[in-house]
């Protein structure tokens, strides 16, 4: 498998385990988007907790240039560090939520 392919699987992968969970509060889905086409994925969440309407993005991560790119991250361990484990080397993986001055500074790819 290619590298391209790969990437597209781990990310789909991992964005459909975080879709499976359900928050403990609320009643809230999780909207998994998957354009592989465009190399596009998000994970959002939506719904109610009580009054109030839940509505926004986990997880944003882009596939541009041959990188992965994490445009958005909410999840307390991180999907960067996921990759990693499961061999992505960091040099291909853009903490794109960081300002590019700051990104020669995480140990990550800076675009």
């Amino acid at each position: 498998m290619d590298k391209l392919a790969q990437y597209r699987q781990f990310v789909q992968e991992i964005l459909q385990e975080y879709a499976e969970r359900r928050p403990a509060y609320g009643e809230i889905e999780m909207e998994l988007t998957l354009d592989v086409e465009h190399d596009h994925y998000q994970l959002l969440s939506l719904g109610w907790n009580d009054l109030e309407r839940i509505h926004g993005t986990l997880l944003h991560v882009d596939i541009r240039g041959g990188k992965i790119w994490i445009q958005y991250d909410g999840t307390e361990e991180g999907i960067a560090n996921r990759l990693v484990d499961l061999g992505v080397p960091k040099s291909e993986i853009v903490l794109a939520f960081h300002p590019p001055y700051k990104r020669p500074y995480t140990g990550y790819a800076t675009n």
